[in-house]
């Protein structure tokens, strides 16, 4: 089984079902299937063959979700960069997995120009796509497509100020995707809700978990995302049966637009997952959901999801978030003192994972092979056997569920010509947690907080623009001269009290 298949066999045995509503319109599974041959006789006569990377610069959509699995049945892989992004970042990962094709509006193509060989011009919503829709539907055969052939590339934050791209197989995302079919009960009845735009790794659950049983996923507008009460109605009207999003949209809807109190008979299952979810949000959504499965999973991007916890009760003296849980998808999991031994219960340790859903590697690196990976989270086993998240051993931050490498936004401010030396903390939670910049000037000129939004907006997406602008004389430093991070965290937090 590989992630081209569940869509032909859904066609073949549900053709009239809806497969995917857009944007942009709906495709039932005998759509979906034949306008992905016919994106795939598009790319395959622009030089597209298996082992190929395709690009897509787009805002989501039932014909972006098309062109992926054109690229998939191509035996090729696909790269989902974000909308949102600045071409400078789109042309860095474009040429960086040295895309053979983009697929791209004909807008977003002329900023990127000579990136790759060629382009496929996506029309814009609400149009016909007569270049694909003239092509015969006729299938044409299928490459082998090996379980373990790379089928995307996912790129994250990179502490060298360039973006890296994580490598997935067909065989890294099945072992997710059956273990939340099988857990989660889904059928062809369900209807899945996308929330997560498709760079971002909690899609995968939405789109091919759907895919899998024959079910409807129903893609969450960019333009929605974070309008609580727009959201809420979306579940309601779309009869949505299984949501899945970070916790901060979840305690967004909660304290803005009432979710709990909604009338959405259909939802029997939410999870949440990219961030800790504050215990008192959770509690509130248990005792206004007593008959909703509610789920919080972890995994980094280079794991998809390898453990989970499932939210029966919670006990009234809990003070920390919910536990990231115990190994699924047919992982393992354990803590690692840092010389390498296993750590004991309630001793802290870095987690490890070892399993069918460790990513095949870095795009350009190493090969992980059957390595475990080293998650770089800092966790607690509880005596309950469940595995508690307390922190980074890094820098690496997260904010509203992205991780971000404040190394990639600190080197993108020293390209600013006032701008000596910087360094970028998180602090808050939830939708108010953002990225403070700490700024030594390289003269005598002060950039304010607005220009250099937009000099960082240039070459990072949105979600790695700092929020914050604080000026030192120098940054401070630790006795062993590295920059004292967690005292800029404390001058963060400080800064963020003094607000008026």
């Amino acid at each position: 089984m590989n992630l081209c298949e569940p869509v032909r066999q859904a066609a073949a045995q549900r053709p009239g079902a809806l497969a995917v509503q857009g944007p942009d319109g709906d495709l039932s599974y005998a759509e979906l299937d034949r306008t992905a041959d016919r994106i795939a006789t598009a790319l395959a006569a622009l030089g597209v063959r298996a082992g190929d990377r395709v690009a897509l610069w787009s805002e989501k959509s039932a014909r972006v979700v098309a062109c992926t699995q054109a690229v998939l049945r191509l035996g090729a892989a696909y790269v989902p960069v974000d909308p949102f992004s600045p071409a400078d970042r789109a042309a860095r990962v474009a040429g960086d997995c040295g895309a053979r094709v983009i697929i791209t509006s004909k807008e977003r193509a002329e900023q990127l120009g000579d990136v790759a060989p060629a382009y496929l011009i996506l029309p814009p919503t609400g149009a016909d796509w007569p270049e694909i829709d003239a092509l015969p539907a006729e299938r044409a055969p299928d490459p082998p497509v090996d379980d373990d052939a790379l089928a995307y590339i996912l790129y994250t934050s990179g502490s060298t100020g360039d973006p890296k791209g994580v490598c997935i197989s067909h065989r890294n995302a099945l072992a997710f995707v059956d273990w939340a079919l099988s857990e989660l009960a889904i059928a062809g009845e369900d209807r899945l809700a996308n929330h997560a735009p498709f760079h971002f790794d909690l899609s995968v659950l939405d789109l091919y978990c759907a895919f899998r049983a024959g079910a409807a996923v129903c893609l969450v507008p960019e333009s929605l995302s974070y309008s609580p009460a727009l959201l809420v109605d979306f579940i309601r009207r779309n009869h949505i049966t299984v949501w899945y999003s970070v916790p901060s949209v979840l305690m967004l809807m909660m304290d803005q637009a009432a979710l709990l109190s909604a009338d959405l008979p259909a939802l029997r299952v939410v999870l949440f997952a990219g961030e800790p979810f504050p215990i008192t949000h959770v509690r509130r959504m248990r005792a206004a959901w007593p008959k909703v499965r509610m789920l919080n999973l972890y995994g980094p991007t280079e794991t998809n999801v390898c453990t989970a916890f499932e939210v029966h009760d919670v006990s009234p003296d809990r003070i920390h978030p919910v536990p990231i849980g115990t190994a699924c998808s047919g992982d393992t999991v354990w803590a690692q003192r840092p010389d390498g031994s296993t750590a004991a219960a309630g001793e802290e340790g870095e987690l490890m994972v070892s399993g069918p859903t460790v990513m095949l590697g870095y795009w350009g690196g190493t090969p992980q092979r059957d390595r475990p990976y080293a998650t770089g989270d800092l966790v607690v086993l509880e005596p309950d056997g469940n595995y508690r998240y307390i922190g980074r051993r890094d820098d690496c931050v997260k904010v509203r569920g992205y991780r971000i490498e404040p190394g990639e936004v600190e080197a993108a401010l020293l390209r600013h010509a006032d701008v000596h030396a910087a360094a970028v903390v998180a602090a808050g939670e939830g939708l108010a947690r953002e990225l403070v910049a700490f700024v030594v000037r390289a003269g005598d000129r002060t950039p304010g907080l607005l220009e250099l939004k937009q000099h960082c907006a240039g070459v990072l997406p949105r979600h790695m623009i700092i929020d914050r602008l604080r000026y030192l004389a120098e940054l401070p430093r630790s006795g062993t001269g590295k920059v004292d991070r967690r005292g800029l965290e404390r001058l963060a937090r400080d800064q963020a009290t003094d607000r008026p």
